[in-house]
C-alpha cells in the first residue's frame, strides 16, 4: 500500500500527539475536517490507524508490510492457485514441450496412472535434455523431472503467504497443490488439484489493489 504525503504526515502527527482528534489534525494541516475525512477513512481501513470515539485517533504500531503478510495470511491457497497442468510419467519429453507451449506454463504436473503426484519438469529441465541431442520422442518424461519425495508442494488450505514463502526459500516456480488422499492398496498419496505460482501471487496483488 502506498500512502500520500499527506497520510504520511498524518501518521506523523497522530504518532506525536495521539490520541487526537480529527479536528486537531484539520487544525494543524490547515485543513477543514471535510477535506481530511477521506484520508482518516483510508488509514483506519488499512488498520494504521485506529480511532475511539470522543478519545481521537491513534497509532497501532502497524506497517504496510505487516498489514499485507495480514492479508496473505488469511488467503488460502485454494482460493487462488491456477488450474493444474498435468502429463502422465509415460509422456515423452517431446510431447511434454508441446504441452507446455501449448498451455503456456513454466513447468509440467507428472501424476501416475492412478493420477497421483509422480513429480515436476520445469523448461529448464526440458531444455537439457533438447541440447543433449536424444531423440525426445522416445524419452519419457518421468526420466527428467524432480521426484517425490523432493517435490515442494502447497495445499489448498495452506495460506497463500506461507506458500509464497516456500516460492522463494525453495528458488521455485512453482508448486503442485495437492490433496492428501489414500490409493486402493491403503498407501498415502498426493492427489493433484491445482498449481500455485508467481503468476498467482502477482494476479492476487492486482485484484487487492483494485479494491
Amino acid at each position: 500500500m502506498e500512502l500520500t504525503k499527506r497520510q504520511e504526515t498524518i501518521l506523523e502527527i497522530v504518532n506525536r500527539h495521539g490520541p487526537i482528534t480529527g479536528a486537531h489534525i484539520a487544525e494543524k494541516l490547515n485543513l477543514s475536517r471535510a477535506a481530511l475525512r477521506p484520508d482518516l477513512a483510508i488509514l483506519t481501513m488499512s488498520g494504521m490507524l485506529g480511532a475511539r470515539p470522543k478519545v481521537g485517533y491513534y497509532c497501532t504500531g502497524k506497517t504496510p508490510s505487516d498489514l499485507i503478510a495480514g492479508v496473505l495470511g488469511n488467503i488460502r491457497v485454494g482460493e487462488a492457485h491456477s488450474h493444474p497442468v498435468v502429463v502422465k510419467e509415460s509422456c515423452s519429453v517431446y510431447d511434454a514441450i508441446v504441452t507446455m507451449f501449448m498451455e503456456d506454463v513454466g513447468s509440467l504436473i507428472i501424476v501416475s496412472e492412478g493420477g497421483y503426484l509422480e513429480g515436476i519438469a520445469s523448461r529448464k529441465d526440458m531444455l537439457k535434455q533438447s541440447l543433449g541431442g536424444q531423440n525426445l520422442n522416445k524419452l519419457p518424461v518421468s526420466i527428467v523431472m524432480t521426484r517425490m519425495p523432493n517435490v515442494i508442494v502447497t495445499h489448498p488450505e495452506e495460506s497463500v503467504f506461507r506458500a509464497a514463502q516456500k516460492l522463494i526459500t525453495q528458488q521455485v516456480d512453482a508448486m503442485p497443490v495437492v490433496n492428501l488422499v489414500q490409493n486402493d492398496a491403503g498407501e498415502e498419496k498426493y492427489q493433484v488439484v491445482g498449481r500455485f505460482t508467481k503468476t498467482n501471487i502477482t494476479r492476487l496483488f492486482v485484484q487487492l489493489a483494485g479494491h
